[in-house]
């Protein structure tokens, strides 16, 4: 990506469409398998209990866990009952979302799958054009 930037820059070339495809592309290598086989996993429907500790211990089981996110609400700090979990293995991250998938943990049945790039336009749910009082911003932070 880097390359692709200084490019950009020697070639005095910097506009608003180039900008955006850069961003676009900033955003699904974030989630993308960067790495030969690592795969970053979403899991959904977490206990407001679970730590990510736990999460993380979850996984582990199945191979080496890179990293275990939980998200929390960026006003209010709370948890918003999903994470991310980023295996360093694509084939022990299968193996975990078809052993964790439908499972219990701290009461809450998972739903685990491969995680998504997240999509442009994203208006943090359907409350109006620019995701109501969030001016188009997801109301969650890392």
């Amino acid at each position: 990506m880097s390359l692709l930037v200084l490019m950009v820059i020697h070639h005095n070339t910097f506009s608003a469409g180039l900008y955006s495809d850069l961003i676009t592309f900033t955003k699904t290598c974030k989630y993308s398998n960067l790495k030969g086989g690592q795969m970053n996993i979403y899991v959904g429907n977490i206990s407001s209990q679970l730590t990510e500790e736990e999460l993380k211990e979850a996984f582990s089981s199945y191979g080496e866990v890179s990293s275990a996110k939980l998200i929390k609400d960026r006003y209010t700090g709370e948890l918003r009952g999903f994470g991310f979990v980023e295996m360093s293995e694509k084939s022990e991250a299968e193996a975990a979302i078809a052993g964790l998938n439908g499972k219990e943990l701290k009461g809450k049945t998972l739903n685990v799958n491969e995680a998504r790039p997240r999509t442009e336009g994203f208006s943090g749910g359907s409350r109006g054009r620019n995701g109501g009082s969030s001016y188009g911003r997801p109301r969650w932070s890392n």
